[in-house]
């Protein structure tokens, strides 16, 4: 039995004190919680005062991005070690706004994986399809590629840390989300090709999670797919009563 994850990415918000406010909403609100793991990814700048806030609770904590080195000369960047050093337990790496406005290719996110397994992170690696590909016919074929270009040279051991999130870009921030049909489809799609890739075990005992446009009204459904281990849930998850109830999805 895979245990869920809710995730909640909030991009780029929140001051200290308001990251500080809403973790330690949620670490109250959720301090019962022992049948799926709870992810909060802040910024950079409010990871420490969060870690604090969250101390004692449930929720685990991630970050959006590292870097794929340990250190160096690589000004404004962050390493997966330092994040590890300021209480992360999880790594976000090939989220698709930093594939599409930063230009991040699977290359780049390969490496950043396997920057990450050097440390005690588990990583969250985000994949899916524009509107434009998915309208052409591209689904899969794009699917399957980052998904070997960001596993390329990945053991089956090291698959223990790694989560997938399937995102369909059209669904993120739009308020659109892929019926559930749609989405079965591509999990299914994502568990097969890790099975191709790897064996049964890691296809079997890998977590994917939704990540577009999960809500209060609609994860209920989503989460009663048969390969939908969680949601990777971004707008929602600045409310404290709307993260509380998606990951207290029934």
């Amino acid at each position: 039995m895979r245990k869920p994850i809710i995730a909640g990415n909030w991009k780029l918000n929140k001051t200290i004190s308001e990251s500080t406010e809403l973790a330690t909403q949620l670490a109250h609100s959720l301090s019962d919680i022992n049948d799926r793991e709870i992810v909060i990814a802040p910024i950079f700048t409010c990871l420490a005062a969060t870690a604090a806030a969250i101390d004692n609770s449930p929720i685990q904590l991630a970050a959006q991005n590292c870097y794929p080195e340990t250190s160096g000369a690589f000004t404004g960047e962050i390493s997966p070690y330092f994040l590890q050093d300021v209480g992360c337990q999880y790594v976000i790496i090939g989220h698709s706004e930093r594939r599409q406005l930063l230009l991040e290719t699977d290359a780049l996110i390969n490496k950043k994986l396997h920057t990450a397994f050097t440390t005690e992170l588990k990583i969250i690696l985000c994949i899916g399809e524009t509107l434009d590909q998915r309208d052409s016919g591209q689904m899969l074929s794009v699917l399957e590629q980052q998904i070997k270009g960001g596993l390329a040279n990945v053991t089956a051991a090291q698959m223990n840390s790694v989560v997938i999130a399937y995102e369909p870009v059209w669904a993120i921030g739009t308020g659109k989300t892929a019926t559930t049909e749609q989405a079965q489809e591509a999990h299914q799609f994502i568990r097969n090709l890790l099975q191709q890739l790897f064996n049964l075990e890691v296809a079997s005992q890998i977590r994917i999670l939704y990540g577009g446009s999960v809500k209060p009204d609609n994860v209920d459904a989503l989460m009663k797919q048969e390969d939908i281990d969680g949601a990777l849930v971004g707008g929602a998850s600045l409310k404290a009563e709307d993260f509380v109830r998606i990951v207290r999805f029934n």
